[in-house]
């Protein structure tokens, strides 16, 4: 239990935990004692000194050990000589500060006063103007005038490009190393440093290429001056200019709370567009955090050639349509194939989308297939039953807590994710990797394991027959709620208990996190994977518990909600086998990302697709729908720990395109449907009526709010940066089944399938990389740069057994496909296995692991 202690600021007593940072120990009081350079996720430098107090203790009589008191009874104070940095002190019992004495202030005024000696008088054109720390303190604590002369002023660099993404303004740096610091300490990339020394020291980067981190963002955010701006917003806005709208990242499935910085804009035809993405403070989910993904990769929101009407394909030709048109088509087709259709749903379709695109389909197919794209991952069900606990929180997370992370590359398929397991292993989180090939959070793993593709559940398997040896560690098991027992432990007792120490951590934590990602696993096997972590969860009694769990690594921002909604990557394979006569696909690219679904798509004969964008999907489609971006409609997304989550309509909506679930409903009317619900909160009240899970999950529910430490936003954006205070709401987090102390669990023996063998070179191992050329990304030209051409990774034998070089042009061919790319032999693909990362080229490949060669074509 955390101790509490008393502690005085200018004669008020107030308590806190022991041990807490005295700045923080203030405001949570809200009482404001000024910084710049501390920052409350970041350890206190004392580099500033605006934070200068006077610090005392309680005066102790030696003799009888009580605390001595004046005549008026209020306790003595014993007083420091000098003044002393609150950030670099905790609250211990007895502490004394005064922060308002003519000491105080005359420091305040003094450090204010050296800080403005060379910084610019650009306030009316800095792009931090407006919401500047600096601006707001000087004009609260500064003196006033300044003593010193404008020819002593030191003239810097002022628009120096620290990469592609983030600009520099030298002279404005106040040198509180909150970039430098946050770089190293939160995010672990060694790229920004300070360079000379005195006033001309100033912020380089030491990276190459400039900046190479995937959150160079944040540090805009946290500056207190306007040195750091964005390539994307700089000169682009005022911020008082700006409305605020709350909305969530469509990309990942962390499902990042962002603030989309909004105006009617001049260049976009007086239109209501976003200026910038800023992030919005969840500490359950993202904290204030976000990737340079999330906040760059918002263009496709207006870029141009979105679709804006209706597309009829007739003779080889498109023909635009009116809409009730549409609905007339798609629901005579729908009664002319029945049930002969098959349905894809993509990862950016809400939960209102998904619900009403399965009661179309249940309305013409007694057994409608539901399939999600990409299709590469399964066990959503699983994460229902031992996802986790409702009242998990990564930032939380400590030496109590193991975390496993298998088959996954988290860092390129969750990035703040993969910060918030980095920080929790740097509190003393036992983080346990297990992977067929090296990726970066092994270098903050206590334990690394290597397994072949394809038999990555051996590792799980290995871990619960470690378990199964050491009773103390199934003790807190309740057997009589778990069907299934006994098979399981046959099973297990044929497996010898492998990787000792990663065991040992894993199994010996009180808390145990898996995630669970789906590289080099075909649905099948991953759903063999999905099965033995739940075995593992419940085998050793820890499902259903709060920061212990199974999270699924999922492709994309609301592919857990459609798992949730009756959808599976199981029917997407069901379809691919035996092709249906007609398609319905929403906001997915299929065409585009594999071989073998481009075969059976454009083989139909009907497809209806809907899209932002004329995609391949679309072009091999006979009727185009344009639906509403993230950006132009509301709706929920549903994380992959199942929190649901609100987005707000943030811009004006382009041409005539419609929410998705708007289009699936009015087509469901025209074939005796139910009425179309006038919005997608009536949507989402008829999902809460019929998904169980989902109960509780009304709209007003999801936007409630609650006070969030530490504070941000607001008036003193000194102390937490410019993220944005969550005034729209922190979701629901839907409990596992395993949380009901009384539900029943289910485990079931999984094997471990060899990898077949072929007469093939290689196997061909799909991988998913950050920066890709998906529809919701590729139209953000900012961030092309970051996007890597066409490449596969081969390891160093097998290139030279192929006299293959690093930098080839190769040929990657397989059974209905060929792509050229670019070979890259840097030690990282194990031998056999040719890495192909996906959606970066315009060739459909395997979104699942097969046989291929590979052959140079040129040098």
């Amino acid at each position: 239990m955390t101790e509490t202690v008393t502690f005085y600021i200018d004669g008020q007593a107030y308590q806190v935990a022991k041990g807490t940072n005295l700045v923080d120990a203030a405001k949570m009081h809200d009482i404001d004692i000024p910084v710049f350079c501390y920052h409350p996720k970041l350890k206190p430098v004392g580099m500033c000194r605006m934070c200068l107090v006077e610090l005392g203790s309680l005066s102790v009589n030696r003799e009888t050990g009580e605390v001595e008191r004046d005549e008026h009874g209020e306790p003595v104070f014993r007083w420091f000589p000098r003044l002393q940095t609150a950030c670099t002190q905790v609250v211990t019992d007895g502490l004394a500060v005064r922060t308002t004495t003519e000491a105080v202030v005359q420091g305040r005024n003094s450090i204010l006063e050296f800080l403005l000696t060379s910084h610019p008088l650009d306030c009316p054109v800095c792009d931090k103007g407006g919401e500047c720390p600096l601006q707001n303190l000087t004009m609260g604590y500064g003196p006033g005038e300044s003593r010193f002369l404008i020819d002593d002023k030191i003239r810097l660099d002022k628009h120096v490009p620290l990469g592609e993404l983030i600009y520099l303004d030298r002279e404005r740096c106040i040198q509180c190393a909150r970039c430098t610091r946050f770089c190293d300490e939160i995010v672990g990339d060694d790229v920004l440093a300070f360079h000379e020394r005195g006033r001309r020291l100033q912020i380089v980067t030491i990276s190459d290429p400039p900046f190479d981190t995937k959150f160079s963002g944040n540090t805009t955010d946290i500056c207190p001056v306007g040195a750091l701006t964005t390539a994307d917003f700089r000169f682009g806005a005022r911020p008082w200019e700006l409305q605020e709208e709350a909305t969530i990242c469509p990309h990942c499935p962390v499902g990042c709370n962002l603030s989309a910085g909004t105006r009617l804009d001049r260049d976009a035809g007086g239109k209501k567009i976003i200026k910038r993405i800023m992030p919005r403070q969840n500490e359950w989910v993202n904290e204030i955090w976000i990737c340079d993904k999330g906040r760059f990769g918002h263009h496709h929101t207006r870029a141009e050639g979105r679709l804006e009407q209706p597309m009829l394909k007739q003779n080889g030709a498109w023909v635009p349509i009116d809409w009730p048109a549409a609905y007339d088509l798609v629901a005579a087709k729908l009664r002319q194939y029945g049930d002969s259709l098959g349905v894809l749903a993509g990862p950016s379709l809400s939960n209102e989308d998904l619900w009403e695109l399965r009661k179309l389909a249940g309305l013409v197919a007694s057994e409608p297939k539901l399939g999600v794209w990409p299709a590469a991952m399964t066990g959503g069900d699983l994460v229902a039953q031992v996802g986790v606990g409702s009242g998990t929180m990564l930032r939380a997370v400590g030496p109590e807590t193991a975390i496993l992370v298998i088959a996954s590359d988290f860092e390129e398929e969750a990035p703040i994710w993969w910060l918030q397991v980095k920080q929790a292993a740097d509190r003393g989180a036992a983080v346990v990797v297990a992977n067929a090939r090296p990726t970066k959070l092994d270098r903050y793993a206590r334990a690394v394991v290597r397994y072949r593709y394809g038999e990555a559940v051996s590792v799980l398997n290995g871990f619960a027959a470690q378990a199964l040896k050491d009773k103390s560690l199934t003790g807190k098991l309740s057997e009589s709620r778990v069907a299934g027992l006994s098979q399981l432990r046959a099973a297990l007792k044929g497996v010898k208990p492998a990787f000792g120490d990663a065991g040992r951590m894993l199994l010996s934590a009180e808390n145990l996190i898996i995630f669970a990602g789906g590289e080099g696993l075909s649905v099948a096997q991953h759903r063999e994977l999905m099965q033995a972590a739940a075995n593992l969860l419940i085998l050793t009694g820890r499902a259903g518990r709060a920061n212990s769990g199974l999270v699924a690594v999922w492709p994309g921002a609301n592919m857990q909600g459609a798992y949730d909604l009756g959808y599976s990557a199981e029917a997407t394979q069901a379809l691919l086998d035996t092709p249906p006569r007609m398609w319905i696909i929403g906001a997915a690219n299929p065409v585009a990302e594999d071989a073998r679904a481009a075969r059976a798509i454009t083989g139909a004969e009907f497809v209806v697709a809907t899209s932002l964008f004329m995609t391949p999907t679309s072009e091999a489609a006979d009727l185009v729908l344009p639906r509403q971006s993230f950006a132009e409609r509301e709706g929920t997304f549903t994380n992959g720990m199942r929190r649901v989550q609100r987005f707000y309509t943030v811009q004006g909506i382009i041409g005539d395109s419609l929410p998705d679930w708007k289009i699936f409903a009015a087509i469901g009317e025209r074939l005796n449907g139910p009425k179309a619900r006038i919005s997608a909160g009536a949507v989402m009240k008829d999902i809460t009526a019929h998904v169980p899970a989902y109960a509780q999950a009304s709209y007003p529910r999801l936007a409630q709010v609650e006070r969030q430490f530490p504070l941000v936003g607001g008036d003193d954006l000194y102390y937490g940066g410019t993220a944005y205070f969550n005034l729209s709401g922190l979701g629901l987090a839907i409990p596992p089944v395993a949380e009901d102390g009384s539900a029943q669990l289910e485990v079931r023996p999984v094997t471990v399938d060899a990898p077949a063998s072929t007469d093939a070179d290689l196997s061909l191992i799909p991988v998913r990389v950050l920066y890709d050329r998906d529809v919701l990304f590729e139209p953000s030209r900012l961030m092309h740069h970051r996007v890597p051409p066409p490449s596969v990774e081969l390891n160093q034998a097998d290139a030279e057994r192929l006299g293959i070089a690093d930098g080839d042009r190769v040929a990657v061919e397989g059974d209905g496909y060929q792509i050229t790319a670019t070979a890259r032999v840097d030690g990282r693909a194990p031998a056999g296995y040719a890495l192909l990362p996906v959606r970066l080229s315009s060739t459909p490949a395997p979104t699942t692991p097969a046989a291929c060669t590979v052959r140079k074509i040129g040098e």
